[in-house]
């Protein structure tokens, strides 16, 4: 199987999983408990807590959470009674907690066929100084790999007197972090990390209201902590750390070659003002659900995993502009840093020798 598909989720890194194991084998005391084992949990955990920590922006504390999908939640119904500005764009976690919040204010700003959001429509959604407002814009979009103008856009956010929350969790470790933005959710298992765990950053003196109750574990959300899976996940981002310039460099050369490899193809949404490790082409008239059963020794995606089996296009695709057919005939290609040069050529190939199949 050849593995194309990092925007779902990553391969897990070595040295993550032999951080975990000690505590799935021999050690499995509770990190929230007084005694020595209980004391040695907690210290690991502070570890990877430190470790998620240097990647984010000073001035702020890590709460360990079970994904970005609950930071997020937390994020925006944590702020009580507010104006929630959102992307078009955004995630799903973002978009659909907006849609079911039963009280406050919520608007959507567009997108221009590049991805874009464009930071002045944020002055005309937002009333100038008014409590209690948050604007929330991905660092790098899931399906077409955009980087969103985080800094002007918490700018433009700021000057309305609102807060900014920013979705990192394709970002993370990748794309340097604006400092300052208020709220950051971020995932280990998209950096090579467990699934099962995630984060939210919060700036100082900015408090939310629990999302979850019963023992306040972590200062304001509750629940029993995994050591393994904060192990994982501290291990994953020093790695992210140690290895972000040859991981970069790594990407660039797999861009170019996958580029190469698909002319003649669309690339959805910027081509400059995006992570290169994330390629979502269009091929017009393609029929994605026969290209994927044609190539089904290679994982890559119709769009976002969150989404799959929902019958529906994509709809960051349609919000650049692209009509339904158009976002039908598109794929998202992922990739990093366990890919290599060969297995992404003969992936591509594949690909591109069962597309051609249809036109003939």
């Amino acid at each position: 199987m050849i593995y194309l598909d990092y925007q779902a989720t990553t391969p897990l890194a070595p040295e993550a999983l032999a951080a975990m194991l000690p505590w799935f084998e021999t050690q499995h005391a509770n990190p929230h408990s007084a005694h020595r084992p209980g004391r040695g949990a907690k210290a690991a955990v502070e570890v990877a807590r430190e470790q998620v920590a240097a990647l984010m922006p000073k001035g702020g504390r890590v709460v360990f959470t079970s994904g970005a999908t609950e930071a997020l939640n937390w994020a925006i119904k944590g702020i009580g009674r507010a104006t929630v500005i959102a992307a078009a764009t955004e995630h799903a976690a973002v978009l659909d907690t907006l849609a079911s919040r039963e009280f406050g204010e919520r608007g959507i700003i567009g997108v221009d066929r590049d991805g874009m959001a464009d930071p002045a429509l944020l002055d005309v959604m937002f009333t100038p100084r008014r409590e209690a407002q948050l604007a929330a814009v991905m660092l790098v979009n899931n399906e077409i790999g955009v980087i969103q103008p985080v800094a002007t856009l918490a700018q433009a956010a700021h000057e309305a007197g609102a807060l900014f929350l920013c979705d990192a969790v394709q970002g993370f470790g990748r794309v340097a972090i604006p400092a300052d933005v208020d709220l950051i959710a971020m995932s280990a298992h998209k950096i090579h990390g467990p699934k099962g765990i995630g984060a939210l950053w919060i700036r100082d003196g900015v408090t939310l209201d629990p999302l979850l109750h019963g023992g306040d574990q972590e200062g304001g959300r509750s629940g029993t902590l995994s050591p393994a899976l904060c192990a994982g996940f501290g291990v994953a981002a020093r790695l992210m750390a140690e290895r972000g310039e040859a991981d970069a460099a790594h990407v660039e050369r797999l861009w170019a070659l996958a580029v190469g490899r698909l002319r003649g193809w669309t690339i959805n949404g910027s081509v400059e003002l995006r992570y290169h490790g994330n390629l979502n082409v269009r091929r017009d008239g393609l029929d994605v659900a026969r290209l994927m059963s044609d190539c089904r020794d290679i994982a890559f995606s119709a769009g976002s995993a969150c989404a799959s089996g929902s019958g529906r296009s994509s709809h960051v695709l349609r919000a650049i502009g692209l009509s339904e057919a158009q976002a039908r005939s598109s794929i998202r290609l992922g990739f990093g840093r366990y890919t290599t040069e060969d297995e992404l050529r003969t992936g591509l190939d594949a690909i591109v020798a069962a597309a051609d199949r249809q036109r003939s």
